[in-house]
């Protein structure tokens, strides 16, 4: 049985260094629904919002999964620390007997998931909301929106590529408000060198 390694947002699109550590294509919707919102601001993607697990402000959302090449979890867990550049403690993991992470109820989904869909285990990139922490603010959707309005130039740009190019299965609260949102549409045709 194999390890997978599930993703649900740039991962999908820019597997990075992981490349060489993976096998086969992602099997879209092929992972558990997770809790997620974009609701972490991300240095790695110019202070824009970035999907994450999210209990409190998000909604059920599929994952996809790929396979892992390597045998053992710790193998496959410190891959994805090193594209997500971020520490082992921040990278979840389940197999059919234990489980690591954050939210309690996103180990028992996965686990649950590894047993019925035949897996050995799961690795996942848990980085933790942290919009409050950098905005002073509570995350709400007017603040999340706000705080878009604020990002300019490249900034706003990357935000922009980020939201738009996560699955259409990420769909979160946050998504289907700025979908209906006249600003962020008018981003579409948008120059943001001016």
């Amino acid at each position: 049985m194999a390890i997978a390694i599930l993703g649900w947002g740039s991962l999908l699109w820019d597997i990075d260094n992981l490349a060489p550590h993976v096998q086969g294509n992602w099997h879209m919707q092929g992972g558990p629904a997770l809790p997620m919102e974009f609701s972490r601001i991300s240095p790695k993607r110019r202070m824009g919002l970035v999907v994450c697990l999210d209990a409190d402000h998000g909604s059920p959302c599929a994952t996809h999964a790929i396979t892992s090449t390597r045998a053992s979890l710790a193998e496959a867990q410190a891959d994805l620390a090193l594209r997500e550049r971020a520490p082992l403690a921040r990278i979840g993991y389940a197999d059919h007997k234990t489980g690591f992470g954050r939210l309690p109820v996103v180990v028992e989904l996965v686990q649950n998931w590894c047993k019925m869909q035949g897996w050995a285990g799961a690795v996942w990139t848990d980085l933790e909301p942290n919009f409050a922490d950098h905005t002073g603010q509570a995350f709400t959707l007017p603040a999340a929106l706000a705080y878009l309005k604020t990002r300019q130039g490249e900034d706003l740009a990357e935000a922009y590529r980020y939201i738009q190019n996560a699955p259409i299965w990420t769909d979160t609260p946050l998504r289907r408000h700025l979908a209906v949102n006249t600003w962020w549409q008018s981003l579409n045709n948008a120059d943001f060198s001016a």
